[in-house]
């Protein structure tokens, strides 16, 4: 409505600057004029389109206060309203609505908002890259069971918890043990977006009457905005102040590094799957974003994953030859494929391997397995590359060691 007022009102003043122009001649304060009105009515419609953006929506007898404030994260929204109801808005996806112990759902709630009752205190986690986030804010302790066994997690609270028998594996996420998370009594299921492949089992599991919430952290472009997903799980479990103390301290990775020439060095970061293809990152994922961050050039300047959403593609050797042949550096990610521990054991991949710049000048190089896992440190990568590309010492590096 303001801007079509505005229009009407650039529509009179211009009809005005038309005659004044014909009586007396056009003058450049009066273009001037006009076009600093016109500009202004850009910045407003500018400003309208930005606030429409990340509007909280009005939930019938809630009100609201305030939005959670995120510096990387873009894949969600947390909404405060009176009395600790949050509305947890999940990009191209479902809206959460959490309730406060002993308070009420609100009459003629949207019935595709999903209702999160807390006390959230015997959670199923199938998505294991936000048990490091649980565990960065002290609250392993509200999860009851797990999509990995003790011997799949890389956490040691995780795996102490497993041998205890305070968390119970509950069958991985495309076969959870249905029975096992009715007799827990179950109050949320966190499944990675894997459980999409699976839709069966997802219905399932919301028939017996537990609500799931799908992590697509993995989405972030940016390496922190996976990591602030910390604070989207801790305003389920009421501890914010937690999350906002740690993610801090994580963001100082970026800032002792934004001042850094980039060395102009090339990366590719990769790994090799069953059937021979190769396995790299879209440009516009984290990793590459990470690995600019640290002070290199990704090799794939423009890469796009056109099957899916997924960060991942699938290319041929020939393809990854073409690209990475004279890269100054190779990262072999083993969170999804087993180590390397030689250069033997990348040429064993391929022979095409051995014509590599990187492999000839000895500077490949590989990620720890639980890298996937490490989703509170994933900014201690960055810091792994910069000392990477500047010849820093291993002894310093979190996540990767060099190949011999």
């Amino acid at each position: 409505m303001r801007r079509k007022i505005y229009q009407r009102i650039i529509i009179v003043l211009s009809l005005i600057v038309i005659i004044s122009c014909g009586l007396n001649g056009c003058g450049s304060q009066d273009d001037s004029a006009s076009d600093q009105m016109e500009q202004s009515v850009t910045d407003e419609g500018e400003k309208e389109g930005a606030e429409q953006e990340n509007v909280a929506p009005e939930i019938a007898g809630l009100d609201y206060e305030e939005a959670m404030a995120l510096d990387y994260a873009e894949g969600f929204h947390v909404y405060y309203y009176k009395d600790g109801y949050k509305l947890i808005d999940v990009k191209d996806d479902r809206k959460y609505l959490v309730i406060p112990e002993k308070e009420e759902v609100p009459d003629g709630l949207d019935e595709n908002i999903v209702i999160l009752q807390q006390p959230l205190d015997h959670i199923y986690l199938a998505a294991t890259s936000a048990m490091a986030l649980f565990d960065a804010v002290d609250a392993i302790g509200t999860i009851r069971m797990s999509g990995t066994q003790a011997s799949g997690w890389y956490i040691d609270h995780a795996v102490q918890a497993m041998e205890s028998g305070d968390i119970l594996f509950a069958g991985k996420y495309s076969e959870p043990d249905y029975e096992m998370l009715i007799n827990e009594d179950c109050d949320l299921a966190i499944e990675s977006t894997m459980i999409l492949h699976t839709p069966k089992v997802q219905e399932m599991i919301e028939d017996l009457g537990i609500p799931v919430f799908i992590d697509r952290s993995s989405y972030e472009t940016h390496p922190l905005g996976r990591t602030e997903w910390v604070k989207l799980y801790a305003a389920m479990l009421d501890k914010e102040d937690e999350a906002d103390s740690f993610f801090q301290e994580q963001a100082k990775v970026i800032e002792e590094l934004k001042d850094f020439k980039n060395t102009e060095k090339t990366v590719a970061f990769f790994y090799v799957s069953t059937d021979g293809t190769v396995v790299v990152r879209k440009s516009e994922d984290y990793i590459p974003n990470m690995i600019e961050i640290a002070g290199g050039r990704y090799v794939f300047e423009d890469l796009k994953n056109e099957e899916s959403d997924s960060a991942a593609v699938n290319i041929s050797m020939e393809e990854f030859y073409a690209a990475a042949q004279d890269a100054d550096y190779l990262i072999y990610n083993s969170s999804i494929d087993n180590p390397i521990e030689r250069i033997e054991d990348l040429t064993a991949k391929d022979e095409l391997f051995k014509d590599f710049k990187a492999v000839k000048a000895g500077n490949v190089w590989c990620t720890g397995k639980y890298l996937y896992q490490a989703t509170d440190i994933v900014g201690n990568l960055i810091t792994d590359i910069h000392l990477m590309l500047t010849d820093g010492e291993e002894e310093q590096m979190t996540f990767l060691y060099r190949v011999e």
